[in-house]
């Protein structure tokens, strides 16, 4: 009796332990329970590009190689497709089910800059045309990104570049001049500075246009990597450098894991976001360095009814990541229709970004927040506001005049509360708080408890904005602060005026 006891001690256990997972470690001491990320799995099955014609010489198109390669690996039942060592030049790729491109230490991905393969056929609904992602999947279930290599957009052949940005800014004329160097088209950004655009490029360079205008090209730009509408997705170890854009826009996910990414572009690379995830159900995004020419980390939810009809982005965890420069550290916005649910962000570190936490959004694309926790966080010369709230943010295109993207004003305002800032440090940033909410729906039920602003040069901007609690905190030097509009705003037990 007692053997058959132990027995069936024995076979629950190895059960329980089976239901583990390598991911667990991540979520021991939360302030709310969330849903756990699961682990993806992929057939035992390889091939290598090699074996499909691919060459390693960083000149000729490997575009049909890599989709033999993915064909030949999906006709087995799935499995990983391996890059090796070498620089691989190719268009668009298109991952399908149970697959992972596997990229080898020493291993370069890089995107052709033969634009024309990126162009898909033309919208129906206006005619525009838009371009496909270098590595895109839509509909698709476990499809994985991982390795030690490196995944090159090329982007400095997409992106205008504002003179005002790197030269009077930036000091980087050197940037300047090297985009000048390969022909293009200027145009006068203001009175003063003008706007480089990769469009009628030097002709010995064999880089065609893809449009009829440098504005409408621009609007075509290319992400690096774009996985839509699908099931079970990893991005691990590999570098995303160089996008034409956006680098990583996962979208309508369910459970996605991102461990160990390094993204790299420069500080001035126009909409360069890092890791924009939108409308995703549980996601772990863990250990990543980030140094990019947008938001960081930035949170998405959709914008008007199509945001609210994907579902809000919840049971997110972002954990031991580090962002330098960027506008933002974490970011929720600009369109967060669907809401933001149950999402944490702790032990990372800030340094050097624009924007510590930044919270922007505007009609037409806002949403409503609930149980937002960020803590044990270090921010690092920050350039502006250590925390930022705003709801009249304006999303301006390179060359744009500035207005709010939205299709429907009415409705769908950002309503910004339910957020905790906890145990973060802040060290030499230019400003401690802005906070800007609406007439009528103001930033409300906001605690910050023991965050401490050290060497900060401004204190606290705050308009339209109430229930905003601070426990624990320390601000040296005290600086004045700017009240208009708000209600029930307490420092340490103080109520402030």
């Amino acid at each position: 009796m007692k053997k058959i006891f132990f027995s069936a001690l024995l076979l629950g256990a190895a059960l329980f332990a089976s239901a583990q997972s390598k991911y667990d470690h991540y979520y021991t001491n939360l302030p709310i329970e969330i849903e756990h990320v699961k682990e993806i799995h992929f057939p035992n099955n390889a091939l290598n590009i090699a074996m499909f014609g691919a060459v390693p010489d960083g000149k000729t198109d490997c575009t049909e190689a890599f989709a033999a390669a993915i064909d030949s690996i999906s006709r087995m039942g799935g499995g990983h497709v391996i890059v090796p060592r070498g620089v691989w030049k190719t268009g668009p790729i298109v991952l399908k089910s149970n697959i992972d491109l596997h990229l080898k230490k020493g291993a370069t991905i890089l995107g052709s800059e033969n634009k024309e393969l990126y162009v898909q056929k033309n919208d129906p609904r206006d005619g525009s045309k838009k371009c496909n992602a270098l590595i895109r999947a839509t509909k698709c279930e476990n499809v994985g990104v991982t390795g030690k290599g490196v995944i090159d957009g090329q982007g400095f052949i997409w992106r205008p570049i504002k003179e005002k940005k790197v030269v009077r800014d930036g000091g980087l004329k050197e940037v300047w001049d090297e985009a000048l160097a390969l022909g293009g088209t200027l145009k006068q950004d203001d009175k003063t500075y003008r706007i480089w655009y990769p469009f009628n490029l030097n002709p010995e360079l064999g880089i065609p246009n893809i449009a009829a205008t440098p504005e409408i090209q621009e609007k075509m730009r290319p992400t690096l990597v774009n996985i839509i509408d699908s099931k079970n997705v990893l991005i691990e170890g590999v570098t995303l450098r160089n996008s034409p854009k956006l680098h990583l826009v996962p979208t309508r996910i369910q459970n996605l894991i991102i461990e160990n990414v390094t993204i790299d572009c420069p500080w001035w690379a126009q909409n360069g976001d890092a890791i924009d995830p939108g409308n995703v159900q549980v996601a772990l995004i863990a250990g990543c360095h980030v140094s990019c020419g947008d938001d960081g980390l930035c949170m998405k939810g959709g914008a008007g009814q199509k945001g609210v009809d994907a579902g809000p982005q919840r049971d997110f965890l972002i954990t031991n990541d580090t962002v330098y420069r960027a506008h933002g550290g974490f970011v929720i916005g600009s369109e967060y229709s669907g809401g933001m649910q149950r999402i944490i962000v702790k032990d990372c570190m800030f340094d050097g970004t624009d924007i510590g936490c930044r919270f922007k959004s505007a009609p037409g694309r806002g949403g409503w927040c609930e149980d937002i926790y960020c803590y044990n966080i270090t921010m690092k010369d920050i350039r502006e506001s250590a925390f930022l709230f705003q709801s009249g943010y304006a999303d301006r295109a390179a060359g744009g005049r500035g207005a709010t993207d939205s299709d429907d004003k009415s409705k769908f305002f950002p309503e910004w509360s339910n957020f905790t800032f906890r145990n973060i440090t802040s060290v030499n940033a230019q400003k401690a708080v802005t906070m800007e909410g609406m007439k009528g729906l103001p930033v409300h039920n906001i605690l910050f408890d023991g965050v401490n602003w050290y060497a900060t040069r401004e204190g606290m901007t705050i308009d339209f904005a109430e229930d905003i609690t601070f426990q624990n905190c320390i601000m040296t030097p005290q600086k004045e602060n700017s009240l208009k509009h708000t209600k029930n705003i307490i420092w340490n037990g103080s109520p402030m005026e």
